[in-house]
């Protein structure tokens, strides 16, 4: 016997052509910051302790930190933990009623963004 219900189609969703809110990206990252620096706390853990172990430890990690990977990585690190704060103080904020409306909440995603930036290239830079 032939089954008359028509079959549902596959539905593709391409999630590189939706457009979201600013505040659902901001979102996004943080999520995506606590997570990296949730996994970096092994490797952070190490470095302290390789640092605070001796002289030569410490200039080991010092050198490290000053040259390429090392320098990106601790940028990257530091960006994810700013961004992170801030985002969370975003939500704490929603949490207690604070900047609800779309605009309020649309200037706020910008200005985490931003803020995360510049504090970052101001304790880099210096």
């Amino acid at each position: 016997m032939v089954s008359t219900v028509p079959r549902k189609r596959i539905f593709y969703l391409n999630l590189l052509q939706i457009w979201l809110p600013i505040g659902a990206y901001v979102s996004i990252l943080h999520r995506a910051s606590g997570v990296l620096l949730g996994l970096s706390i092994p490797g952070l853990l190490w470095v302290w302790s390789v640092s605070l172990g001796s002289a030569e430890g410490f200039a080991s990690v010092q050198a490290m930190l000053r040259g390429g990977p090392g320098l990106l990585l601790g940028c990257v690190l530091l960006w994810a933990f700013l961004h992170h704060l801030l985002a969370g103080l975003r939500h704490l904020g929603f949490d207690l009623g604070w900047g609800e409306s779309r605009l309020a909440a649309r200037r706020s995603a910008w200005l985490t963004l931003l803020l995360s930036v510049v504090i970052l290239l101001g304790l880099t830079l210096s």
